[in-house]
């Protein structure tokens, strides 16, 4: 009987070619869109999910309480680690990790037969011996459980160990590394890692053992439960450890080690734990090892793919139901040789699954096709077990019959339920309701599309806000070279003369941070005169006397560093206007020549203001501008120079500096970046979420448009004489076109006013995540609904000109 229905459905679905394509083409391109959200999704909630004890093993976060604001950090202080671990017996093991501060990358070099290989690696951290008792690692070389026992010990990726030392053994052999954070050492490799098939939080290539390098004596003196909030510590619980009772005795914690020396600083603070298979989706936590994931952005995307999904089923109800009065005579024939009813439901519900599988298939090779694309848009790599991708196709093969079982349930009731009288008599017509569900469903599929175009409008103009906004310093034409090791950073003073001698570079200074990149400095001080507990929170920057002039940073008060001023170097500072409020001066010019002072030690240290800057965006725009101070390095160890290009000089420019570089510090790679670029990256997710849902938005533009197409051609169809009788009698081509347009154009019209308010709600707490970003305007909403207009009619009016360019002779040859 299956093969009955089979045969008859693959009968049906040649004969009505046109509208075959429109189904299998549009559920195909939804089931895609909807297999590669779901690809991202399932990558999303996989991370962590390959720790072999993630049951049992927990991040310790922080709750910090400044100022009477409290933030989320997936950080703690030094001593914390050991200190659980001897105050809690629930506590197994524990180990911590502390990211490479001072390096975005790491010089490697391997000498072998008197040839240096040297290049850069990024993503580099420091653990505890007992890290990879923790945390499983699939080790190709070396054993894990002994691999950072020793304290120049380095595990590296097996990528790194290629392209170190080709295919021979990576084990036991001495590399130097040249790290800003840990120095200039020699490590011996004592393993080699594969990275896993499915992500981590932890996204390393490779682990220093935090007991070398100079790190080792300034971690072991850090005694501290208050300051040096570094480390990102983790706990390996006893097996059946209730983790929220353990949670619940961290106030009492917090009260024997640390509240006395929170309260003098005028802090406070709460300890929290979180599975660490949780922490990229739920930790919600401002600092972690790695950037967070946002939950909020899957549901967006989840909701895009069901919703896309939903406008090709649509598509399917409404063209099913439309060209009922197609198979009605076949129907009624049937009914009157004794066909019953249900088995008319099984033939058509067959023939909606036959039309879905095969639509699946066509799927299947779209998303081949599209992966690479789809990876480079979304920024995620999709590297699943052959497993992994048997159950997720395996699952969307029991989605797609799902999809099209129910797309099939309301034609195949409607069509079976025609009373075979009536066909026979030619006196079947579409009925009121549905006409009615047609029309609705219509409108759904536009409500769908408007809204995605308000949201991708929206997005676009809110990237194109920040993209050009004043940030308050000069960010154009900014070279960034990255002083990544102690040599190039003993040699900043000969390479800033060698670059600022160039003809092509109007000016160069150095800094320990710059805008757009993490500032992990910040300082607890308060005012001269007032009491110790009423610290206020600043951000510090050291940096070079010419860094605020490279930069146009604008002074309000005061005066900016200068060589004129040497005594600059004993602590004077200078400091922003959000610094000025936040301490309480009555203005820029009342804090000039007062001083902010840090109690270190019970020792306080003073630092004089000497000047006050226009307050500048060195955060990106979804935080407000904080308080910011500047000291000059009195040691000259920074981390980036800073050149200034002059307009149109870029190649010049970057010519003249990798020359300076090559003869200054001839055995490292050069590299730089564009401030302008880098302070960019930080909408990276934004980015990213702004081309999925444009990409979407076209997709489900097209769906609902393929369906729009396939109902017009039918009612052309309908109305062929109607239209060569109104020809005859002298009707005009746009006239015609606009009579077969109105009903379906007003559809779409109802649609806007659907889903303006709906796609306004959604993107206004969209556009609460930043801090600085464009209204939402009347404008955007117009320019939605003119392209979501244009295109509804350009797609209407193929078929009805076509129709009214038709000779009516052949329109009425057979009445």
């Amino acid at each position: 009987m299956i093969k009955t229905y089979i045969r008859l459905a693959m009968r049906g679905l040649m004969k009505n070619r046109i509208f075959s394509f429109i189904n299998i083409f549009g559920l195909a391109i939804g089931l895609t869109c909807c297999l590669l959200i779901t690809l991202y999704i399932y990558h999303e909630l996989s991370y962590d999910t390959h720790q072999k004890q993630r049951n049992r093993l927990y991040q310790v976060g922080t709750l910090a309480v400044i100022d009477g604001k409290a933030e989320r950090y997936g950080t703690t202080p030094a001593p914390l680690a050991k200190a659980m671990q001897q105050e809690y017996p629930e506590v197994e093991k524990v180990a911590r990790l502390m990211p490479a501060l001072e390096d975005d990358k790491t010089l490697f070099q391997y000498t072998e037969g008197g040839t240096i290989k040297s290049f850069y690696e990024d993503k580099g951290y420091l653990a505890d011996s007992s890290f990879f008792e923790l945390f499983t690692y699939q080790f190709k070389e070396g054993n894990p459980t002994i691999a950072l026992k020793d304290p120049n010990s380095i595990v590296i990726s097996d990528d790194i160990a290629y392209k170190l030392f080709g295919n021979t053994l990576a084990l036991n052999k001495i590399i130097h590394i040249n790290s800003a954070t840990n120095g200039s050492y020699d490590f011996k490799v004592t393993g080699v890692f594969v990275p896993a098939t499915t992500p981590s939080h932890i996204d390393a290539r490779f682990f220093m053992s935090m007991e070398g390098g100079d790190v080792a004596p300034w971690v072991s003196s850090l005694n501290d439960m208050v300051n040096n909030n570094l480390f990102y510590t983790y706990l390996l619980l006893k097996p059946g450890t209730d983790a929220n009772k353990l949670q619940s005795k961290f106030d009492a914690f917090i009260n024997k080690y640390a509240r006395a020396d929170l309260k003098a600083s005028g802090r406070d603070r709460k300890q929290y734990l979180t599975a660490v298979q949780d922490i990229h989706l739920f930790a919600n936590d401002k600092r972690n090892v790695s950037e967070s994931g946002n939950l909020t952005s899957l549901y967006i995307l989840a909701s895009i793919a069901l919703v896309t999904l939903l406008i090709a089923c649509v598509n399917f109800m409404n063209l099913s139901t439309a060209r009922s009065s197609k198979r009605a005579v076949e129907i009624g024939v049937r009914k009157v040789l004794g066909a019953e009813k249900t088995v008319l439901i099984k033939q058509f519900l067959w023939e909606a699954i036959l039309l879905a599988v095969i639509s699946f298939i066509f799927s299947l090779a779209l998303t081949g096709a599209l992966l690479p694309l789809f990876e480079r848009v979304s920024g995620k790599q999709f590297a699943f077990s052959s497993s992994q991708y048997s159950l997720l196709v395996l699952g969307f093969l029991v989605v797609t019959i799902l999809t099209g079982f129910i797309a099939g349930v309301y034609p195949a009731f409607y069509l079976s339920a025609f009373k075979p009288v009536k066909v026979l008599k030619g006196k079947l017509s579409n009925s009121l309701a549905a006409i009615s569900l047609r029309k609705a469903l219509v409108v759904f599929q536009f409500v769908i599309s408007v809204a995605l175009i308000v949201a991708s409008v929206t997005i676009s103009n809110q990237m194109h806000y920040l993209r050009n906004k004043d940030l308050g310093f000069e960010k154009d034409q900014q070279v960034v070279i990255p002083l990544r090791t102690t040599t190039a950073k003993s040699a900043y003073a000969a390479l800033k003369n060698e670059v600022v001698a160039s003809p092509a570079i109007a000016g160069a200074g150095a800094s320990l941070y710059y805008p757009g990149i993490a500032n992990v400095m910040d300082w607890l001080l308060y005012k001269q005169g007032t009491p110790p507990d009423q610290t206020k929170d600043i951000y510090i920057n050291y940096v070079d006397d010419s860094y605020l002039h490279n930069l146009a940073i604008k002074p309000v008060a005061g005066r900016l560093f200068s060589k004129d001023f040497p005594a600059d170097t004993s602590n004077r500072m200078i400091i922003n206007e959000q610094a000025v409020k936040l301490f309480g001066f009555a203005s820029a010019e009342d804090a000039i020549g007062k001083s902010l002072v840090m109690m270190w030690n019970g020792t306080e240290s003073l630092f004089p203001i000497v000047g006050v800057v226009k307050d500048f965006h060195f955060k990106e725009l979804r935080s407000e501008i904080q308080a910011y101070g500047f000291l000059l390095s009195r040691s000259q160890n920074y981390n980036y120079l800073i050149a200034h290009a002059k307009g149109g000089t870029i190649k010049p420019a970057l010519a003249a500096i990798s020359s300076a570089w090559k003869k200054v510090n001839p055995n490292e790679p050069f590299e730089y970046s564009f401030m302008d670029d880098d302070f960019q990256k930080n909408y990276f997710a934004e980015e990213r979420l702004a081309a999925i849902i444009r990409y979407f938005t076209i997709v489900a533009i097209f769906i609902s448009c393929l369906g729009l197409f396939g109902l017009t051609t039918f009612s052309v169809e309908q109305r062929t004489k109607e239209i060569g009788i109104r020809k005859v009698l002298g009707a005009s081509i746009p006239g015609l076109v606009t009579l077969l347009s109105k009903d379906f154009l007003k559809l779409v019209v109802l649609s806007f006013f659907i889903a303006s308010p709906i796609a306004w709600y959604f993107m206004n707490s969209w556009l609460q995540n930043f801090a600085y970003k464009t209204p939402f305007t009347i404008w955007m909403v117009v320019v939605s609904w003119g392209i979501a207009l244009l295109i509804a009619f350009l797609t209407i009016s193929i078929q009805a000109i076509k129709a009214a360019l038709t000779n009516p002779v052949k329109n009425l040859r057979t009445e």
